[in-house]
């Protein structure tokens, strides 16, 4: 397999919708285009092989699945790893000749995904670096009244930036990078150490994206309980992700209803009457005593 400069082009194109201000901003660039999810259904298409992209994509996703970017602060680069990462990723898993949907395809690809990702920070900041330049423009157009110039610095000038290092850099590593990926199947041999290496890293590599979750959405011990209930229905009942989804569905609206319920009952009632007087009772005298 390999990548036409064609190709390299769409995926270049693609590598500056993601963070583009004319893609609704975050919304619909970085978050939805720039997922490896999609990038993968993206890269399949345009590479003729839609089973090996989304499997590359849902991949790498898992390892980034809680990445966020809290002030700017970038620790991987997801317009590389979707569209550098996922195409050098298939060529990898094409001439290494690992079954798509195997558990080496998927740690190889992991390992790709990482490392380009790491890599394509430098661009993410060289990007950000250069906007500055484009909202000197644009304080200057404040300042002397033109406002009707700040369209061209919201949606003109930074076209610049993202063609200098998300389009150039991206058509330029997946054009030449598929070439060298192809040449290492000679220089790293499957059963050699490098590989073993690769495949080994690449399977630890969903620990950290689980882990990042996590941190994210357990508060206590019982906020494990619902967490593990989806992968205890894939092992035990061979349940696919679209089936645990509907039945997590089906808890969410049912724990949802519950919480609901008891909001309803604690504001209302004698109850709630007496201890809203008493709690009022306790402000007064707290009042009475500040004063």
């Amino acid at each position: 397999m390999t990548i036409s400069w064609v190709q390299a082009a769409v995926f270049g194109l693609f590598a500056c919708l993601c963070s583009n201000s004319c893609m609704a901003g975050q919304a619909v660039g970085n978050y939805t285009i720039g997922r490896p999810l999609v990038g993968g259904l993206v890269c399949g298409l345009v590479m003729g092989d839609m089973k090996l992209g989304i499997a590359c994509g849902v991949a790498m996703q898992l390892v980034y699945i809680a990445l966020v970017t809290p002030g700017g602060t970038v620790s991987a680069d997801v317009r590389a790893i979707s569209y550098i990462g996922i195409p050098l990723a298939m060529v990898a898993i094409t001439s290494q000749g690992l079954n798509p949907l195997g558990g080496s395809a998927a740690n190889l690809a992991k390992s790709v995904g990482t490392l380009v990702g790491t890599v394509g920070t430098v661009l993410y900041y060289a990007v950000a670096t250069m906007n500055l330049v484009w909202q000197s423009f644009g304080w200057k157009d404040v300042k002397s009244g033109k406002l009707d110039k700040l369209t061209a610095v919201n949606f003109g000038w930074p076209w610049i930036s993202h063609a200098m290092f998300s389009f150039i850099p991206t058509m330029l590593l997946t054009h030449y990078g598929a070439t060298a990926v192809t040449a290492l199947r000679t220089a790293l041999p499957m059963d050699g150490l490098a590989m073993k290496t690769l495949f080994t890293v690449g399977g630890m590599l969903p620990c950290v994206g689980i882990a990042i979750l996590l941190r994210q959405i357990i508060n206590n011990v019982a906020d494990f309980v619902p967490f593990f209930v989806g992968f205890t229905f894939c092992a035990s009942l061979h349940l696919n992700l679209v089936a645990v989804t509907v039945i997590s569905l089906m808890f969410a609206i049912v724990m949802y209803e519950i919480k609901m319920a008891q909001g309803g009952n604690s504001g209302s009632g004698p109850k709630a009457a007496a201890q809203a007087s008493g709690s009022g009772g306790v402000d007064d005298d707290d009042e009475e005593e500040d004063i």
